[in-house]
C-alpha cells in the first residue's frame, strides 16, 4: 500500500516499505540527492532534513515515522533566489569539500526558525550534532550569525 508523503510542499505516493529509512526514500525514490549518507547512524547529521520545522536525521527516521512535511535542501531556496542562510553559506565561504553542507544549512534553518538571532552558545549547541571534516565551524557560527542579522 502506498504511503502519501509531503516533501517540499509537493505530495508523493511512494510505494515501499515502511521501514526504509527517510533517506533513501528521498534520494533513490524522489529523486532528491541533495540529502547525503554519511555515517547512516545518526551520528554526523549529514543526512538532516525538516519534518515540520524540525531537525531529524533522515538516515534514521523510517518512512512509517514520517507525520509531516519533510523539507529537505531542495525545498529552501530556487537557482534564482538563494535563502538567506545559503546566501550567507556563500559570503563567509563556508563549504570546502561540501559534504555536509545540506545536513549543516538544514540544521542551522531548524534553529533559526525557533530562535531567530541565536547566541553563540545557542548556535554551537544547536549545531553540535553535525560534524564537518574541514572544520569550518568558526564559519558556521558566522553565516549563521549574518543569517540573522546579527554582526559576525
Amino acid at each position: 500500500m502506498p504511503t502519501t508523503l509531503t516533501v517540499n510542499g509537493r505530495t508523493h505516493d511512494v510505494d515501499l516499505p515502511g521501514d526504509v529509512p527517510l533517506l533513501w526514500v528521498l534520494r533513490d525514490a524522489l529523486n532528491l540527492t541533495g540529502t547525503k549518507y554519511g555515517c547512516g547512524v545518526a551520528a554526523c547529521g549529514a543526512c538532516t532534513v525538516m519534518i515540520d520545522g524540525e531537525a531529524v536525521r533522515s538516515c534514521q527516521t523510517t518512512l512509517s515515522d514520517v507525520r509531516g512535511e519533510v523539507t529537505t535542501i531542495e525545498g529552501t531556496g530556487t537557482p534564482e533566489f538563494l535563502s538567506r542562510l545559503q546566501q550567507a553559506w556563500i559570503d563567509h565561504q563556508v563549504a570546502q569539500c561540501g559534504w555536509c553542507q545540506s545536513g549543516q544549512i538544514m540544521q542551522a534553518s531548524a534553529l533559526l526558525a525557533t530562535t531567530p538571532q541565536p547566541t553563540d552558545d545557542e548556535i554551537d549547541a544547536a549545531m553540535s550534532g553535525n560534524l564537518c571534516r574541514c572544520g569550518t565551524y568558526p564559519r558556521i557560527r558566522a553565516a549563521i550569525r549574518s543569517a540573522a542579522g546579527m554582526e559576525s
